[in-house]
């Protein structure tokens, strides 16, 4: 019995060892970017989701389609992503990268936005970097997004702030 307790306490030792060296490693990633003026599509592991692709099921996930994009629609993005606890790491009028932290081990996911201002269309990228699955968390936090820029942009068009 003792033996046993012995292992067990040692395989929650490396595993919580593994999940740190994880962590570690999924913060000296970067967002993968666009290609072709596009978001990149997701790679097959189910740790992503991607509006550009509706071909690719498993990781499909509805754009935003807006009346018109102006100039504060940047802003309004930003203050969507940093209101669900997203920092951005480089911005401009057509495209947005930002990352979300986990609080237990560190695990870093990316976060993409592109605009687009022809079709008046919002696309996301959400994608793990490090992992295989990650339980959903990346479409709902896409979701989140997508309703909290909604809001934000119904407040806007109603006159009653952001």
């Amino acid at each position: 019995m003792k033996y046993i307790l012995i292992v067990l306490l040692f395989l929650i030792i490396l595993t919580v060892i593994a999940l740190m060296v994880l962590g570690y490693r999924s913060r000296s990633g970067a967002p993968a970017g666009m290609s072709e003026g596009k978001l990149t599509e997701c790679p097959d592991e189910p740790n992503c989701v991607c509006s550009e692709y509706k071909s690719d099921t498993d990781h499909y996930i509805d754009s935003v389609i807006i009346t018109h994009i102006t100039v504060d629609t940047p802003d309004i993005l930003i203050e969507s992503i940093q209101g669900t606890g997203g920092t951005i790491q480089t911005g401009s009028k057509e495209y947005l990268a930002s990352t979300f932290s986990s609080s237990v081990f560190g695990f870093v996911d990316d976060l993409e936005v592109r605009i687009d201002n022809n079709k008046n269309e919002i696309h996301f990228r959400s994608a793990s970097r490090v992992g295989h699955s990650d339980l959903g968390v990346n479409r709902k936090r896409v979701e989140s997004i997508k309703a909290l820029f909604l809001t934000k942009m119904e407040n806007k068009a109603r006159g009653t702030g952001r």
